[in-house]
């Protein structure tokens, strides 16, 4: 995913009155930092939702139980559950949710770098996707996994 103008998505989103929310995971906060650390963007993001641990994501975000046994916590319907569950517990708009490995290690099912991504818009279906982003190290899946959300968000403005 190319650089993203933050100050330029935030703009947009302001102009358009959608105010933003995120569910993270393996990335830790990092996509509500890159929002935040922009002046005056409180009027846009709304609020962010860190649910690192499964418990997180059930208490926090509504995720089922069950979705985590059936899927575990890095796949495309813990995602959904995520988006959807940012945009019920929160008067936003928009929402972004990540879910992934960021290693060091994996699985052979589930390998260092994948994340899975879902973005809910309300009155719109909810989107979700899996970036195998290779074993870039901790901090590199991290940092691409912030990318690539801002990305998402940045192109639901667009």
């Amino acid at each position: 995913m190319a650089f993203v103008d933050i100050p330029a998505l935030l703009a947009r989103a302001r102009a358009a009155g959608v105010r933003i929310t995120c569910a993270e995971s393996c990335t830790g906060g990092m996509v509500a930092v890159a929002l935040t650390d922009i002046a005056g963007s409180s009027d846009v993001f709304e609020r962010g939702f860190v649910t690192y641990s499964n418990a997180a994501k059930v208490e926090l975000l509504g995720v089922s139980p069950q979705t985590l046994t059936d899927h575990g916590a890095v796949s495309e319907e813990v995602a959904r559950e995520m988006a959807t569950g940012a945009l019920a517990h929160s008067p936003a708009d928009l929402a972004v949710s990540i879910t992934g490995i960021a290693g060091p290690g994996g699985s052979e099912f589930k390998p260092e770098g994948r994340v899975c991504f879902g973005l809910a818009r309300r009155g719109q279906q909810v989107r979700v996707e899996t970036v195998e982003f290779g074993a870039l190290g901790r901090s590199g899946v991290r940092q691409a996994a912030c990318d690539h959300a801002l990305g998402l968000l940045a192109a639901a403005l667009a």
